[in-house]
């Protein structure tokens, strides 16, 4: 019997904790859906970018957006566009964004993928073991991208930016990574990572 009462206790202690947490997690993500009003003109209104210059949100897993984020806001990362929209964003901001967009369902990509560069490509993934951290799928994980469905313009532009060292808020992973890419690699890469779904 006192048995039955403690796990009754923690059943309840349980319940409660969740009926606390769910209506907080909603509102954060509609507090996140009215601040991301900003980024719809590149991101899309539900984070699926319409241009390939721009990356698609939806999807992604939200401490990775609110690290970049942070990153824009701290001068860790840098771009024309997006320093100045982060450099306003409370740490609430930025996390109440993310966690709208990492609950956005990821549209398929337009881009023609060509057969022959994706099989290449993903014989480069399998080389350089990119499924180590962005696991398998290219789902990613906390602070890892999901790279899986990306917009190929972009997925180019940020590994040539890895390569070139423009881009080193990542702790020098893809910075050594890049290193190892050619320009073909690069292209191959872009193909295959957009091909998935």
């Amino acid at each position: 019997m006192a048995g039955q009462r403690v796990v009754s206790r923690a059943a309840l202690a349980a319940a409660l904790f969740l009926a606390a947490v769910a209506p907080a997690a909603a509102q954060d993500i509609e507090a996140g859906r009215a601040k991301s009003q900003a980024c719809a003109a590149c991101h899309g209104a539900d984070g699926n970018s319409a241009s390939g210059m721009f990356p698609n949100l939806a999807g992604q897993t939200w401490r990775y957006l609110y690290v970049q984020l942070k990153d824009f806001k701290e001068g860790r990362r840098s771009n024309p566009l997006m320093s100045p929209m982060a450099a306003s964003l409370s740490r609430e901001d930025m996390i109440n964004i993310a966690n709208f967009y990492a609950a956005q369902p990821l549209k398929p990509s337009a881009f023609k993928a060509d057969e022959g560069k994706v099989k290449l490509g993903k014989a480069k993934a399998d080389e350089t073991l990119c499924t180590m951290c962005h696991l398998g799928g290219f789902l990613g994980q906390n602070e890892i991208p999901r790279v899986a469905g990306q917009q190929y313009d972009y997925i180019v532009q940020q590994l040539k930016d890895f390569k070139a060292r423009n881009r080193t808020n990542d702790a020098g992973n893809m910075t050594s990574v890049g290193q190892t890419l050619s320009e073909a690699d690069i292209e191959n890469l872009g193909h295959y990572l957009t091909s998935l779904r």
